[in-house]
């Protein structure tokens, strides 16, 4: 997820084979060789991306696999964080999933920076019940409505770029998993952090914001400038 001015933008291949891989102990043995070939010598870009996947791509419709309990505190798993981390602040978001760096496996990483607040007018801020968020790093998390009252606010994803629309989401949720970098392994969670956590989930069950947004509010985020500048308009893919 990642933020403008006002409006909240969300936080995003190798073969399916070298993505896939399941908890059986033949499989497991083979993890590190598997997450291992990320960070060798290798021609052409290729996973953990240093940016957002787009929509398009099969690993965001793919549901991710759970980390198996011997690699959690493996070199391989710190080195995704390591990167999951980079390119959140990278691209100044408040929630990256794994499958967003090219990688289908059950981790996501929510921060809310304190100073984020000055990017809303303080009527946004609270209207969205923002409150700031600490680094937080989450393996096979599980995620419980606690509160079921809906809220629809402007929503949007580093992995459909320059679109947001609006999407309700519920009140308050329990986020449940294996913390890692000083995080709980529970985590009570509301308002707009309540939000950040069920889009990130979603991520990690192949789904998109576009998929229970309201579709008339759904919009390019520089539509305006794209008229006044006659269309001479980029959307970064980078940065």
């Amino acid at each position: 997820m990642a933020l403008q001015k006002v409006n909240l933008l969300p936080v995003a291949l190798i073969n399916h084979s070298k993505r896939f891989f399941s908890t059986t102990t033949r499989r497991c043995k083979t993890f590190a060789q598997k997450y291992r070939e990320f960070w060798s010598p290798k021609s052409g870009n290729q996973p953990p991306y240093g940016h957002f996947t787009q929509v398009g791509d099969p690993v965001l419709r793919s549901k991710a696999v759970d980390v198996p309990a011997d690699a959690i505190n493996s070199k391989e798993i710190d080195l995704i964080i390591d990167q999951m981390v980079k390119v959140l602040r990278k691209y100044d978001c408040v929630g990256i999933a794994a499958p967003q760096i090219g990688v289908s496996l059950r981790i996501i990483v929510m921060e809310f920076r304190e100073g984020l607040k000055d990017k809303f007018k303080k009527e946004v801020y609270e209207a969205r019940k923002m409150s700031p968020l600490p680094l937080t790093v989450m393996i096979n998390p599980t995620l419980k409505v606690t509160n079921y009252t809906k809220h629809k606010h402007p929503e949007g994803c580093m992995s459909v770029r320059g679109y947001s629309a609006e999407v309700e989401r519920y009140e308050s949720v329990t986020l449940t998993g294996i913390g890692k970098r000083d995080t709980p392994n529970e985590l009570q969670l509301n308002g707009w952090n309540a939000r950040i956590a069920q889009h990130e989930m979603d991520h990690l069950d192949g789904k998109l914001y576009i998929d229970q947004m309201d579709g008339m509010t759904f919009h390019c985020t520089c539509w305006e400038a794209v008229n006044s500048k006659a269309g001479r308009v980029e959307i970064p893919f980078y940065k």
